[in-house]
Formats: structure tokens, C-alpha cells, sequence
């Protein structure tokens, strides 16, 4: 990827070196045990709720451009409002932190991205922080290992990421190249994507309602749709002529080994697909393949078409 250069996002808070303490959460990019705080759900059963996800997107512009906050309604805060929180940033590394470099053009084309997306419906994008952590961190969402990987919090709008995973992306996984690691991060926001429309807040509540098994299977399809949207990214970002060369054969590279299939081949030598909570590494390609095709928010419909 040509990153060299360009803009890094103002939105990156630094706190690799300090110490947080607690307890861990299970899960996270690409793991088999479940994330935090990621609304799961079941299948389309649960009410009919999951039947017009699509509409609910498209009814999220409608109501913001009327001037009215569906997020605030879904979560009852006073006149549809959220907390706006100043990003602090701390430098620990200085300039010559590639990693942190890359990460930060990555997150400011994303930004670039979805502030296109979102202005095309008349609408502001709320940009997510990136959080930089070593070892442990404290999110909204609770305590988090660097064992967790990369995760995001819908409670404070933050995507949490230790940089060594990259090196375990590569040597544990055999996903290589700095395109696969741009995909964790797209991914990531992705989430955010579905957290700012109020498709997150809706499933948070229909959890409520759902077995294991139904919360697995809704799991994959929230997973599988951050993919897609992944993959809108890396379509506009293909545009701008900054893929290089085996670029997007090392996103799919990456799909293909986080997928849940493949993690519980590696790890355990068989599958159980009843406990999968993320998609196959065949689902992970074919949906990231489909957002980058078409660019399309339409096209990464995965709570009602086949997945």
C-alpha cells in the first residue's frame, strides 16, 4: 500500500506503556471466543428484527437529516444526544513509530472514506479513535489482554489494537504484508460503521431474547458485514491508486486464516461450526471480495441474504 506521506489521523491516543491492570476479555479479530460487547444475535427469528436491516440504514439517514438522533432514541438519552469526549493523545515512540504511522494513515483514509459516504446522504460521519496499547488496556467495554487482538467498543466509540498482533498476524498465521494489517483496521471501523447507524444498539437489545446458538449465527453475520464494509473501504481506497501489487490477495489472505474454520483446524485439529461466531474463511473472502466489487453499503446486506 502506498501509505507514505499521507495524512495521519489526529484520532490516535497513544497509551502503549502504561499499565492497566484487571482482568481480560475473551475474543477478538478473528478469534473464536466470542468479542466484547459485540451485539450477537440469532437468526431472523427473535421478532422478525433482523428482516429490514437494510431499511433501518437507510431510515438512520432519514432521521438524521431531519435533525433527530436514532442512536440517542435507541440507547434513551435526553433529546437523542451523545457525549462528546476530547481525544488525548500521548507520544511514546516519537516519529520514528512506523507502525504507528501506518495505522494512523490507515484510520484517516477510512475516515476520508466514510466522511465521502456519509456527506453523499447529507449526513456527518462521527470519526472513532484509535486506542495504541501494550499488554492490557481499560475500555468502556471492560479490561482487554493483548491476547484479545484487535477489538472495537461501541461504549466509547474506540477501536483497541496492541501492534505486536500484527507480528503474531504474520508469523502465527501466515498472514502477511502491510494490506492484510490495513484489513484489521478497516474491519475494525467497520463495527463503527454499524455502531454510528444504530444497527449495533439494536442487536445489543435483541441479544437479549437469544439462545447461544442464535447469538453464534448473529455473530457471523455482524462479523461478515464489518468484512463487507472492509471491503468498501478497500475499494475507494483502490480508487485513489494506492493498492499496490498483491495488495488485495493479502486481505483475502488474512479472510481466509482468521476464518473460524480454519482457527479451529489450527488450534484443536477439528471444527465445530455450531460454535462458530465469526464465518468461514470462505464467507470471510466472499464478503470482503463483495464490498470491494461494488463499493455499495446495499450490497452488504448479510442479515438477509444468503451468507
Amino acid at each position: 500500500m502506498r501509505w507514505k506521506g499521507r495524512r495521519q489521523s489526529s484520532n490516535v491516543e497513544d497509551r502503549r506503556g502504561r499499565s492497566s491492570g484487571g482482568g481480560s476479555l475473551p475474543g477478538g479479530f478473528g478469534r473464536s471466543g466470542g468479542r466484547i460487547r459485540l451485539p450477537s444475535g440469532g437468526t431472523r427469528r427473535a421478532g422478525g428484527g433482523l428482516s429490514g436491516i437494510i431499511v433501518l440504514v437507510v431510515l438512520f439517514f432519514v432521521l438524521r437529516a431531519c435533525g433527530i438522533d436514532p442512536l440517542g432514541m435507541l440507547t434513551g438519552e435526553p433529546g437523542g444526544g451523545s457525549q462528546t469526549t476530547t481525544t488525548q493523545r500521548q507520544e511514546t515512540g516519537g516519529a520514528s513509530d512506523e507502525m504507528k504511522q501506518f495505522v494512523s494513515v490507515v484510520l484517516a483514509e477510512t475516515e476520508d472514506t466514510w466522511n465521502g459516504i456519509f456527506e453523499s446522504q447529507g449526513l456527518d460521519y462521527k470519526e472513532p479513535s484509535m486506542v495504541l496499547f501494550s499488554d492490557s488496556v481499560r475500555s468502556a467495554c471492560g479490561f482487554a489482554s493483548a491476547a484479545t487482538g484487535p477489538f472495537y467498543c461501541p461504549g466509547d466509540e474506540k477501536v483497541y489494537i496492541d501492534l505486536s498482533f500484527f507480528d503474531q498476524l504474520a508469523r502465527r498465521f501466515g498472514a502477511t504484508g502491510d494490506f492484510a494489517q490495513a484489513y484489521v483496521v478497516a474491519h475494525e471501523v467497520g463495527h463503527h460503521v454499524q455502531n454510528v447507524t444504530g444497527i449495533l444498539p439494536r442487536f445489543n437489545q435483541m441479544r437479549q431474547r437469544m439462545s447461544q446458538a442464535e447469538a453464534n449465527a448473529m455473530s457471523i453475520r455482524v462479523e461478515l458485514q464489518a468484512d463487507c464494509f472492509a471491503g468498501i473501504w478497500a475499494h475507494y481506497t483502490a480508487q485513489k491508486g494506492l493498492l499496490e501489487d498483491g495488495d488485495i490477495e493479502e486481505a483475502l489472505n488474512a479472510a481466509n486464516q482468521i476464518g473460524d474454520d480454519t482457527l479451529q483446524r489450527r488450534t484443536q485439529g477439528y471444527v465445530v461450526p455450531e460454535s462458530f461466531n465469526h464465518g468461514t474463511s470462505q464467507q470471510r473472502r466472499t464478503w470482503f471480495a463483495r464490498g470491494l466489487k461494488s463499493g455499495r453499503l446495499a450490497d452488504c446486506d448479510t442479515f438477509n441474504d444468503p451468507i
